[in-house]
């Protein structure tokens, strides 16, 4: 995945990442040599939050599924986390 530099970011703005975007869905942004960030897309950032919604609600249903949660009030459920601490 080409890097684009913090100094490139500086000199040629968002034509920089917008150059990296049209070819790949994620640009990385290197701050003296080390990868530091990632700049996508509104587009694909939605799409990986839903992918990590629907990874989220998969292991809800198998916690489920499999007995691994509490049932209780929210007292119940206060008290549980203040003892906890």
């Amino acid at each position: 995945m080409p890097n684009v530099s913090a100094n490139d970011l500086k000199t040629k703005g968002i034509s920089a990442i917008e150059a990296v975007l049209a070819h790949q869905p994620e640009a990385i942004i290197s701050v003296r040599g080390k990868e530091r960030f990632v700049v996508m897309d509104m587009e694909h950032y939605h799409y990986l939050r839903e992918c990590e919604l629907e990874s989220a609600l998969a292991q809800t249903r198998a916690d489920l599924a499999e007995g691994r949660f509490i049932k209780e009030s929210a007292e119940e459920h206060l008290a549980r986390l203040k003892g906890a601490a």
